[in-house]
């Protein structure tokens, strides 16, 4: 039975669980938390490699969160267009998928508990807001995915506690630019999101799910896409304008051209499965501009 576990086969299936594409958005904000804090002149190793780590971890908790929880509500079934669902295709129990939600959640809170000793109660603050909120984007009576919540719940994790909360913990304070950092970060999270509900237009209608692109349809959704390249990319101009950073703040701007190729394949008219690819070259960019971002402030 240990061995039947320990099979390629058993840990490919954990692999698509964790949702490996989606990884690099727990890991954008924190880099260019990291950046911040070292333009700051304070950078505490251990708090930034928990940071990183419990990003990771409450990020493969809430996709594992949303893997069962969307097969258990209908919405993941067998015309699925996206990638691969494990508790849809079988591969793992709910009861597996729980469990699995069980150990990053509880790890998550084990790490945190040293941020909190070394910051005090707005680590805890953050942390608890982050899992709670990993938990009701697709569970819970009232989940904010299916309300239409899904973009502001993403710029606010993803962009402003998960970029203030790395910057809290590594330098022990948050400078003014922490703040034109993590909207960047959000609203180019956000787009990621975008694409999804491109993608899945038809099927989120028929699972009652509501979102812009389901609202208004997908040329609005295209368009909030462009909009969010377009706040996200100005971001470096203001920390100049403002005296927060140096001309090395433009670094971020290589990763652009592959922001607007995604956004014209948008345009083009494709449609479910034929997007799957734009989902992870949205992530890329994302990662891509943190990084830059990170490296400007530092130096």
């Amino acid at each position: 039975m240990a061995e039947q576990q320990l099979s390629p086969s058993y840990i490919k299936r954990w692999w698509l669980a964790i949702r490996p594409k989606t990884l690099p958005a727990a890991i954008a904000p924190v880099i260019l938390g990291w950046g911040i804090a070292i333009h700051s002149g304070t950078f505490r190793v251990p708090a930034a490699l928990s940071a990183l780590l419990i990003a990771l971890l409450i990020q493969i908790g809430t996709n594992l969160v949303n893997d069962v929880v969307d097969f258990s509500r209908g919405t993941d079934t067998e015309d699925r267009t996206g990638p691969t669902r494990v508790t849809q295709s079988g591969m793992l129990t709910p009861k597996q998928v729980w469990g699995g939600v069980f150990v990053t959640f509880g790890l998550s809170v084990l790490l945190g508990v040293y941020l909190v000793v070394i910051t005090g109660w707005p680590a805890l603050v953050i942390g608890a807001a982050s899992l709670l909120a990993g938990l009701a984007y697709t569970a819970g009576p009232y989940p904010l995915a299916y309300h239409g919540l899904g973009g502001l719940f993403v710029l606010i994790f993803f962009g402003f506690a998960a970029v203030g909360g790395t910057v809290l913990v590594t330098a022990g304070a948050l400078p003014p630019a922490t703040w034109y950092a993590a909207l960047a970060t959000g609203v180019l999270t956000v787009n990621i999101l975008v694409v999804n509900n491109i993608r899945d237009i038809e099927t989120d209608k028929a699972a009652g799910r509501t979102n812009l692109a389901v609202r208004f349809g997908r040329q609005a959704a295209e368009w909030q896409y462009a909009l969010n390249l377009v706040l996200g990319y100005a971001v470096p101009f203001l920390l100049i304008c403002g005296r927060m950073a140096s001309f090395w703040a433009l670094l971020p701007l290589i990763s652009l051209p592959k922001g607007v190729k995604i956004w014209q394949t948008l345009r083009s008219g494709l449609s479910g499965r034929m997007l799957n690819p734009q989902l992870g070259n949205t992530a890329q960019v994302l990662l891509f501009y943190c990084l830059l971002l990170a490296v400007g402030l530092a130096l």
